[in-house]
């Protein structure tokens, strides 16, 4: 099987393209740099000239396309001077992705979000339920997903949240570094939801390329749903800080461009429906990623 990974120099991206070679598979990483110094074969692809997608899809002929590539920075995303390279690129890139996956017959894997839901209440979200995304991030991914849905027969849209992984920024790594900075943090508590190592994730998303059980689904770590308090708790629990870690809610904390949403629950029960392995706890998780921070870095 022959996959290619958009995004491949982002978080998921790059494990998705791990998890692919260990399991034998012929993989491709494209992402929008020039050059990139990499362990697979590596094309550059701007997502948002349709051409230019249409003719390296139709030249590399992928089995899957793996569609990670995104805006990801939720915030600047509200700033006026990037609304239109924010919709370009998660929304009209997504499209044209659609468009050439569709001419060449392929699986389509598309990451969306938990931002395309409204955050209200506090029930969990079913992939089923209405989108109401609260910014423009979240309107961004939606489009996405109905342009996907538009134009593949063959798709699976995998909606995921709170993600953290080896390659890249993310929640964990700033703690980690803030919290040995400092004394004390705030951290709010109010926000709920389910965070998603990407090693993890990866594993779920190349299985679902070995079989035709398309459609819409939620996807994070198991274990009881928890604020970002609570996750950086057990982030310094486990990584030995002593940093004080003090409950502040959304609206004190205050520092956000983009709208949050404080309900990120989401059903993942489909996974277990449909046959797929539901990923491990997050506790679990993040003690897998640590050690593998520590091996690499020394975190």
């Amino acid at each position: 099987m022959r996959i290619l990974v958009t995004g491949f120099t982002g978080q998921l991206g790059y494990d998705v393209a791990r998890e692919c070679i260990k399991r034998g598979y012929e993989v491709i990483g494209s992402g929008a740099e020039a050059s990139y110094d990499c362990e697979v074969p590596y094309r550059q692809m701007d997502i948002t000239q349709a051409d230019e997608v249409g003719r390296i899809l139709e030249e590399i002929k992928p089995d899957v396309v793996v569609h990670c590539a995104a805006w990801t920075d939720v915030d600047g995303a509200e700033k006026a001077e990037n609304r239109e390279k924010v919709m370009a690129v998660n929304a009209y890139g997504t499209e044209n992705i659609a468009k050439a996956v569709s001419a060449i017959c392929a699986k389509m894997i598309y990451i969306s979000s938990d931002y395309v839901f409204n955050g209200e209440g506090s029930e969990p979200w079913r992939p089923e339920d209405e989108s109401a995304p609260l910014n423009v991030y979240g309107a961004s991914k939606l489009a996405g997903e109905r342009a996907a849905e538009k134009w593949v027969r063959k798709l699976f849209v995998v909606r995921t949240s709170w993600v953290f992984g080896i390659n890249g920024k993310n929640f964990v790594k700033t703690m980690l570094r803030i919290g040995k900075q400092r004394k004390e943090v705030r951290v709010v508590n109010d926000q709920v939801g389910s965070p998603a190592y990407t090693a993890d994730l990866a594993r779920l998303l190349v299985d679902m390329a070995e079989t035709e059980r398309y459609g819409v689904y939620h996807a994070a770590n198991e274990g009881e749903y928890i604020s970002w308090f609570d996750f950086c708790e057990e982030i310094y629990r486990q990584a030995g800080l002593k940093t004080k870690v003090i409950p502040v809610s959304t609206a004190e904390y205050g520092k956000n461009l983009a709208k949050r949403p404080l309900n990120s629950r989401m059903d993942k029960s489909k996974l277990r429906e449909n046959g797929f392995s539901p990923l491990p706890a997050w506790q679990d998780a993040l003690k897998r990623y640590l050690k593998e921070l520590d091996e690499r870095h020394g975190v």
